[in-house]
């Protein structure tokens, strides 16, 4: 009987879906459970989500301290942030009981008329984002739970580099003070824009400099990971090759998704009894490109022309330096004026990331998809 496929793509399952990641577990349970705040630093999709999540499954951890997982990467301002911030909250206390959650909506003074409740007697977070009218005052009130709750709180802030772009000047420094009052409760920022991360924890003259730990991940390491891959299929009456593993870890630079991505793919293309080789690989991402095809032209479609070019240039650098260069507006017939307009809309747009003056591609699927289309 086929098992099921076990290189998860999204979420968490279990620790037995989870690969390696023990020093790292070790350190981010040791600094939380011991008074420490934590900024965690690293690339997008190379598994810090997946590590908090990890730390938060531990039985002594979910025995002894309520959970928070709060994603803050498509908030805009103070008002958004409390919004997902008070729906995280209430999420995360609903399947510890009424006990749990009662004190946190009794709490909620300025929000109580926006809360409903199912049959079952539940509650939902079914406010709109205009039912918080002062957020000041329901941020005062959330951080006034945090302390009063009946356990220590970790609460996990994702993407928390976003609170820089919000349009109030006070938002860090205003976070910041709640924090530093609030003794019940340890935090995790997570981000993955290590520029802005450094800023705002590193620098002398921001509110959070010098309050936290700082971790920074790195990929797994390849034999690590192999071993990993090996054993699943092992276990399921399959085989894959070393060959293809360091394939596909090369291509996609250890980052954790795409090799979860991709190990998914040949999971499902092996069968029982047989071995999974090299060559496997490029049809997986074929199929994984088919299957995003639509997606990716409306997305290329909507960019402005400018974006287009200095998108397919950095595209096929891989990794672009100096991209006002003579050389690279050369090469590509780009002019320093018009990269210069166009990559900070790439930048806020996600499509590019630069880390120590080095641009790439965000989505390493759209990047090969777009050098298809330039051939």
């Amino acid at each position: 009987m086929e098992k099921n496929n076990p290189f998860i793509t999204n979420g968490y399952v279990s620790a037995a879906y989870f690969c390696d990641r023990v020093t790292e577990t070790e350190t981010l349970t040791r600094y939380i459970t011991n008074g420490n705040n934590v900024a965690l630093i690293s690339p997008r999709r190379l598994g810090k989500t997946g590590l908090i999540e990890h730390c938060f499954h531990q039985k002594h951890i979910g025995d002894k301290y309520y959970t928070f997982l709060i994603d803050v990467y498509a908030t805009k301002n103070l008002q958004e942030f409390v919004f997902e911030l008070g729906k995280g909250i209430l999420n995360g206390l609903k399947p510890r009981g009424r006990k749990a959650w009662d004190l946190f909506l009794s709490c909620l003074s300025s929000l109580r008329a926006g809360i409903s409740f199912d049959f079952a007697g539940n509650p939902g977070w079914n406010l709109e984002m205009g039912d918080i009218k002062t957020p000041s005052i329901t941020l005062d009130e959330i951080f006034y739970y945090l302390e009063k709750a009946d356990r220590p709180c970790l609460v996990s802030i994702d993407e928390f580099q976003a609170i820089a772009k919000y349009p109030e000047k006070n938002v860090e420094a205003m976070l910041r003070t709640h924090i530093q009052h609030c003794t019940n409760a340890r935090f995790i920022y997570a981000g993955s824009q290590r520029h802005m991360m450094g800023e705002i924890f590193t620098s002398p003259a921001r509110p959070f400099y010098q309050s936290t730990a700082i971790m920074e991940l790195h990929p797994i390491d390849m034999r690590t990971y192999t071993k990993f891959i090996r054993k699943h299929f092992i276990v399921a009456n399959k085989d894959i090759t070393e060959e293809t593993i360091q394939n596909v870890y090369e291509r996609f630079e250890g980052i954790t998704w795409y090799i979860q991505f991709i190990s998914n793919s040949l999971y499902a293309m092996t069968d029982i009894g047989d071995i999974c080789t090299a060559d496997k690989v490029n049809i997986a991402i074929e199929n994984i490109l088919s299957q995003l095809n639509f997606t990716y032209s409306s997305l290329l479609y909507q960019l402005p022309p400018k974006q287009k070019e200095v998108l397919f240039a950095i595209c096929k650098e891989r990794k672009a330096k100096e991209i006002t260069s003579s050389r690279f507006l050369k090469t590509y017939k780009l002019t320093a004026s018009s990269v210069q307009g166009a990559i900070k809309g790439l930048l806020d747009k996600d499509f590019v990331t630069c880390e120590l003056g080095e641009y790439k591609a965000y989505d390493k699927f759209f990047e090969i998809w777009l050098l298809k289309q330039s051939k």
